[in-house]
């Protein structure tokens, strides 16, 4: 890892160095914060969770080859007997960020920093998707994106990367900050502002206000790229002499749809308008949101100089993720694996998707979480919506989501749907296969903590 040595790692975190010959210093070749992800010459960075202690694992780590821990104690006493070579710093959270940003620093990569309140994760998928078409790309996998997964994903990057495509979560003001001056992008994506974390950022505008810290360090030559479909972005008129480029449904944006073909599950068909020329592409993830994320990575893609076809094969090039508006085809239903997170937006796009189905529609919806002081009225609203959208079959899951049910059931004034309540997981998987009929096309979305991912794997054996 380039320059990354015992005594500039020591150096970036402000740390003490003991028990290590800097006639030896050498780069790591890793860092791990999980002790069994461990290698030779590996950094370890222990964490100190709710229920283990990363210290305790500090032997297994030098047994497996590491080359040094960082460490919030004394070792030589926590450990008498041995003489680990570690790095004692305040606080490894904070350590981990700090030399972060020293590799980051060290490597000529461009970096494109997405955030948003509905849609990271897509944005980030279909813009990683097109650059591939020209560049070696490294995205954030998974949920690496929040003051600890963000490093991690730096630390996954190579001399040989060109583009980082880094997608960057938050819940609170200021922590924005915190990753956005490891990442240091050189482009920023808003997708938009929603109603998600108010129980810390209060209100759309409070979140508005915690995204675009986002801008604070990046590029002063760089480019900001926003929805211009959104009432709240559409507000950023320039920031520090960089104009945004907005994309959505308007002829004055600097890309716009033309002409939308909903192909229902198989996706989007979109003739669209980036700077003035035309393409056509068909987006292989179903949802009309997914129209405003090839907007975006369209607009990206023409900033690194992609050509139209790569563009165009880049949309088209698209893989869906597990847990994101991921389409599985079983010998009994189409499932529609949502089920990594949920908020208000989310849903209303999830059940979109779900409408377009041609058979019998069943939504599986549970909870949403952090939605501060009005998520009972959040949950109402999605009832509402679903009977709207006209699904055949609602089953809501878990204590906030008997308001979802309720106001489905009050709304449901012809009975064409059937709506169903249950208070934990485990009931609705004791008669899951009860309410199900051969050839449903079935979504499952919740927030992550209601652990619907055990619902997919039901449903899909």
């Amino acid at each position: 890892m380039k320059n990354l040595t015992v005594a500039n790692i020591a150096k970036a975190c402000n740390g003490k160095l003991y028990n290590f010959d800097l006639s030896e210093d050498k780069e790591v070749s890793g860092v791990a914060i999980d002790s069994r992800k461990i290698s030779a010459d590996y950094l370890y960075i222990p964490f100190v969770g709710e229920r283990v202690d990363g210290h305790d694992f500090i032997p297994d780590v030098f047994n497996k080859g590491a080359l040094i821990t960082l460490s919030e104690v004394n070792l030589e006493e926590k450990f008498p007997y041995d003489n680990y070579p570690y790095i004692l710093v305040e606080s490894t959270a904070q350590a981990i960020k700090d030399i972060a940003e020293y590799y980051r620093s060290n490597l000529s990569i461009k970096v494109v920093g997405i955030t948003g309140s509905v849609g990271k994760t897509s944005t980030k998928e279909i813009i990683a998707s097109v650059l591939e078409q020209k560049y070696k790309v490294l995205k954030t996998d998974g949920n690496f994106n929040n003051e600890i997964g963000l490093p991690l994903t730096i630390f996954r990057l190579t001399e040989e990367d060109e583009i980082a495509v880094l997608e960057m979560g938050i819940s609170e003001f200021e922590e924005m900050h915190r990753i956005a001056k490891v990442a240091k992008p050189d482009v920023c994506v808003i997708t938009n502002i929603g109603t998600c974390h108010l129980e810390n950022l209060g209100d759309r505008d409070g979140v508005l206000k915690a995204k675009t810290e986002i801008f604070d360090y990046m590029n002063e030559k760089g480019l900001i790229v926003l929805n211009g479909d959104d009432d709240k972005l559409i507000t950023i008129e320039d920031y520090k002499g960089i104009v945004p480029l907005l994309f959505g449904n308007n002829d004055e944006f600097s890309a716009y749809p033309i002409d939308v073909t909903d192909l229902g599950l198989l996706g989007t068909k979109v003739l669209f308008n980036i700077l003035g020329r035309t393409i056509e592409a068909t987006i292989p993830i179903p949802g009309k949101h997914m129209v405003g994320n090839a907007l975006a990575a369209s607009l990206i893609g023409d900033y690194f100089g992609l050509n139209d076809d790569e563009i165009k094969n880049g949309i088209e090039s698209l893989k869906a993720v597990s847990g994101r508006n991921n389409i599985i085809k079983t010998d009994k239903y189409v499932v529609i694996d949502d089920c990594y997170n949920a908020n208000p937006m989310s849903m209303k796009a999830s059940l979109d998707v779900l409408s377009t189905a041609k058979t019998r529609k069943v939504a599986i919806l549970g909870d949403m979480f952090e939605l501060g002081k009005d998520e009972i009225e959040l949950h109402k609203e999605i009832g509402k919506y679903a009977i709207s959208k006209n699904i055949d079959v609602i089953v809501c899951v878990g204590d906030l989501s008997k308001n979802m049910c309720l106001t489905a059931r009050s709304v449901n004034e012809d009975g064409k749907s059937d709506v169903y309540y249950f208070e934990t997981l485990e009931q609705i998987k004791e008669v899951l296969f009860n309410i199900l009929e051969e050839d449903d096309t079935v979504l499952v979305k919740a927030s992550n903590g209601m652990h619907f991912k055990e619902l997919i794997e039901m449903l899909t054996k």
